[in-house]
């Protein structure tokens, strides 16, 4: 015998997929990791002048 729907029928399974919850944590994780990343990337760029400065003079320093 071939399965067929769920008794509930088609609405049921559009529901019961609508409320399943098995990846969104994993989704929020990576959000959050981009948006992390977003911000030091936009960080990096506005203090590029005084981060180059800064390891210019480490780098003189050491040599």
């Amino acid at each position: 015998m071939l399965p067929g729907p769920p008794p509930g029928g088609r609405l049921e399974v559009s529901v019961s997929f609508w409320r399943d919850d098995a990846g969104q944590g994993l989704v929020e994780y990576a959000l959050i990791i981009a948006v992390i990343a977003i911000g030091v990337i936009v960080a990096m760029i506005f203090l590029r002048g005084v981060l180059q400065n800064q390891f210019s003079n480490i780098g003189n320093n050491l040599t």
